[in-house]
């Protein structure tokens, strides 16, 4: 596995091995040693996965509130999306600024988003999948969120955002989220 940082501390670039034969390939896409040595969670104790029928379909930006504030490792295992993490770390150099990058089946790139962000992304193909590994667990009544097209983010999104929940059109600017 190769790892790369960003201009915000604590996100990576997870880009896995891939050894290729007549069969297809296999690729590690997970080692407790490994994420350890990069000083990365290991403790993942909650899978998720999130199918999304339609191009254009977002979800986010979203997070849990300390001290359930969750790490989560992404991948997506179908299609394609543009996967989009924003620091809301309390004292950050960083704070309110994201990193995007794409993610699909085809590049197999995982995003380790650690605690303290909020997360989205936008659907880039039909019938896209993204699998999570999240630490800790969902907890009810954590949850909260941050509006995807809040100009102070400066988030610029490849596409039209075609599908998205009332939830999500809902969700708060980081000023009313600063201001709590």
């Amino acid at each position: 596995m190769r790892f790369a940082r960003f201009p915000i501390e604590g996100l990576r670039l997870i880009e896995p091995d891939i050894h290729r034969d007549e069969r297809g390939f296999f690729a590690r896409v997970f080692c407790a040693e490994i994420f350890q040595r990069e000083g990365l969670e290991t403790g993942f104790v909650q899978r998720s996965v999130s199918f999304n029928q339609r191009r254009g379909t977002l979800r986010g930006l979203h997070f849990q509130l300390a001290p359930h504030a969750e790490t989560k490792l992404i991948r997506c295992t179908s299609g394609a999306v543009f996967d989009v993490a924003v620091d809301l770390r309390k004292g950050s150099p960083t704070f309110g600024q994201s990193q995007a990058l794409l993610l699909s089946a085809e590049n197999r790139a995982m995003f380790y988003i650690p605690a303290g962000f909020a997360h989205g992304f936008l659907t880039l193909a039909d019938n896209s999948e993204v699998a999570y590994e999240i630490t800790p667990a969902f907890v009810p009544g954590a949850g909260a969120g941050l509006a995807y097209d809040d100009p102070a983010l400066g988030i610029t999104w490849p596409e039209v955002v075609k599908v998205i929940s009332d939830k999500d059109r809902g969700l708060p600017k980081l000023a009313d989220l600063a201001a709590m």
